[in-house]
């Protein structure tokens, strides 16, 4: 199944995001798709706050430290980065499968450069960018 949809603004996207967070049950592998500055850090950000499990200010972008974890009572988010990652080899290193559990949501950016986390996806969400401030955000269930 295939969703569209469009916001004009970032606090539009972290609004959609606190929605779709709504629809979000654990466990999950979420591939977060689009080119640099698209938003998928602004969609993680009300996703978080949407499964309260942060604020929306203190999400940012696992660029450097590769993955960053929020809890809250409905699951463990897990905002992960790989697009510094290059090699299978430093992909393993990271032993994400480590990270998945029962209660565990992955939401990964730039995972489509990983031929297995597209095979094992649930969720994939593109985005694009759509004028100055509008995202045209597209969701594809497995």
């Amino acid at each position: 199944m295939t969703t569209e949809t469009i916001t004009h603004s970032a606090e539009e996207t972290i609004a959609y995001g606190r929605m779709l967070a709504a629809e979000l049950s654990p466990p999950l592998l979420v591939l977060l798709r689009g080119d640099l500055g698209a938003g998928k850090t602004t969609l993680v950000k009300g996703i978080a706050e949407g499964f309260q499990a942060a604020c929306a200010e203190d999400v940012t972008s696992p660029t450097f430290t590769l993955v960053h974890e929020y809890r809250s009572p409905r699951a463990t988010l897990y905002h992960i980065d790989l697009y510094r990652i290059e090699t299978q080899r430093e992909f393993d290193t990271l032993a994400l499968d480590d990270l998945i559990g029962s209660d565990s949501i992955l939401l990964i950016e730039w995972g489509e450069k990983f031929p297995r986390l597209q095979r094992e996806r649930d969720i994939e969400i593109t985005l694009e960018r759509v004028g100055e401030t509008g995202r045209r955000i597209q969701r594809i269930n497995r």
